[in-house]
């Protein structure tokens, strides 16, 4: 446990900044889960919505740190060639 005043204000700032990133986290992964539920669906445009969507968010946390950018660029590109896939087969 911390002593030192610094190390309780640490403590502190530190679970306030793990529960402000977990919220984040959540919010990527429910754009994502919105892209992928379109393109099961079916609906190419509601999917092609969907990932406009995604995609600054995707970025956003990609800049912030709380995806890496390798993550996010990989999510994106695999996201976009579903969604490609699907104007092929239509």
């Amino acid at each position: 446990m911390a002593n030192s005043p610094q190390a309780k204000k640490r403590a502190r700032q530190a679970e306030k900044r793990r529960t402000h990133n977990a919220s984040l986290r959540s919010m990527v992964r429910t754009y994502l889960k919105k892209v992928v539920s379109a393109i099961e669906s079916g609906d190419q445009a509601e999917a092609q919505t969907a990932y406009v969507a995604a995609v600054p968010v995707l970025d956003r946390m990609a800049d912030k740190g709380i995806v890496t950018k390798n993550k996010a660029a990989r999510h994106k590109s695999r996201l976009n060639s579903k969604i490609k896939a699907m104007a092929t087969a239509a």
